[in-house]
């Protein structure tokens, strides 16, 4: 094998490393939800434990990424490229901490009924699952336009997110026994405003590999 094809190999291993811990997550995040509309406790046990895998997924990308750099000494494009596949499986792994975060604060509150029915959450990590989606399909295609588009989604979130602060805030201030229950929905909510917030980060490493420069994109009210 020569050095140029078993270096595209490597490069190719990283991507699809990417892509499937970007599906990991994906699940994570979308088990996580489930498991607390449905208060299923086994459900947010195993999302806890796939926690484990993401995190060692990330340390396996992180060296294989560090090795191609030491051993191949990438230039140019391909090294921005590299630089934001390291920024990238942190993000991830961020988002997974998230969803895990979630499954274990329906373990501690699993002696209290819900609050109310989850609507507005839910409706939150499915924006962000397609943002992730669309984030990690625009950095393997290349497509900076396409990163800022998904950019613009985070807003839906955020307007959800403020959303069900009012209405939780309104729950404690008419009933103060209910601010217990309503201060673990604030923390579900503010766990999956945060996996926009990093799916945002992945869009700006997308800019960055494909036009040469980091780019805070800023396009929200919040």
């Amino acid at each position: 094998m020569t050095m140029r094809l078993a270096y595209e190999r490597e490069l190719a291993a990283l991507r699809e490393g990417i892509v499937t811990m970007s599906s990991m997550v994906d699940k994570a995040i979308a088990r996580s939800m489930d498991a607390f509309k449905n208060q299923d406790l086994p459900l947010a046990r195993s999302v806890i434990e796939a926690d484990a895998k993401i995190n060692a997924i990330r340390w396996k990308l992180e060296d294989e990424a560090l090795t191609i750099i030491a051993t191949q000494a990438p230039m140019a494009g391909d090294l921005r490229w590299i630089a934001a596949c390291l920024h990238i499986v942190t993000d991830l792994e961020r988002m997974a901490d998230h969803a895990a975060g979630n499954a274990k604060i329906l373990l501690e509150t699993s002696d209290e009924p819900l609050l109310k029915p989850l609507v507005d959450i839910p409706r939150m990590a499915d924006i962000a699952r397609e943002m992730l989606s669309d984030a990690i399909s625009a950095f393997i295609h290349y497509d900076a336009e396409a990163a800022r588009a998904i950019v613009r989604r985070d807003d839906e979130i955020d307007n959800l997110y403020n959303q069900v602060y009012r209405e939780l805030l309104t729950f404690m201030m008419s009933d103060p026994r209910t601010i217990s229950r309503a201060t673990h929905l604030l923390w579900a909510s503010h766990n999956v405003e945060r996996i926009g917030d990093r799916t945002t980060n992945i869009c700006e490493q997308v800019v960055y590999v494909v036009e040469g420069r980091l780019e805070d994109i800023e396009v929200s009210d919040y």
